[in-house]
């Protein structure tokens, strides 16, 4: 259940699409952080914007080589999901203090398609220890990419659960203003792209 979000704000003239890809980069089958990238997903479309979300378990993708695994089918189609996107929410499992191998795996294998891009974090970790784990992440794409980081990020553990096994309220406003900031900033961002 997502929390019932603000109007959608709409600049004048704007006529791109607004697209968010929602990246889901835990493997697991019974993850958290998928649930995470769900809950986005619906805010994101409450808000007026179009979802894509991309479920890493779907695909196939190789260990990026520095070679021959850039040649994978997988590749392009989500270098293309990546780059059509007006802003990327990248929501992860923490493993190790660091965002899983898989997250950072497809930032590898799609690369310059990151370019310029707003990105956004939802991570669920184990414990309350791992706040900070998502900065490393963040600083690569600032620095090899430079993606404009959104810097309020939800982060969640199994403790924020009810008893039947759904986010609570405060979780779920939080992702909703994490979408309502992605969506609000994809759209100044196109509207100023497109003044003469």
């Amino acid at each position: 259940m997502v929390l019932a979000p603000h109007r959608p704000y709409t600049l004048p003239f704007m006529t791109s699409p607004i697209i968010i890809t929602i990246v889901s980069c835990s493997l697991n089958t019974a993850s958290l952080s998928h649930q995470l990238a769900l809950a986005a997903e619906a805010s994101v479309r409450a808000e007026g914007a179009t979802a894509d979300l991309v479920d890493l378990r779907e695909w196939e993708l190789p260990i990026c080589d520095g070679a021959g695994s850039f040649r994978h089918r997988a590749v392009e189609p989500l270098s293309e999901m990546v780059d059509r996107a007006s802003a990327i929410l990248v929501s992860a499992p923490v493993y190790n203090y660091d965002l899983n191998a898989a997250a950072k795996n497809l930032v590898e294998m799609t690369g310059q398609a990151w370019m310029d891009k707003p990105v956004g974090f939802l991570c669920a970790a184990g414990g309350e220890r791992s706040y900070m784990s998502p900065i490393g992440f963040a600083n690569s794409l600032m620095f090899d990419f430079r993606c404009l980081i959104i810097p309020k990020f939800v982060y969640c553990t199994k403790a924020d659960l009810d008893a039947d096994g759904e986010f609570g309220a405060p979780i779920l406003e939080r992702v909703n203003e994490l979408a309502r900031t992605t969506v609000t900033l994809a759209r100044a961002l196109a509207w100023a792209s497109q003044k003469p």
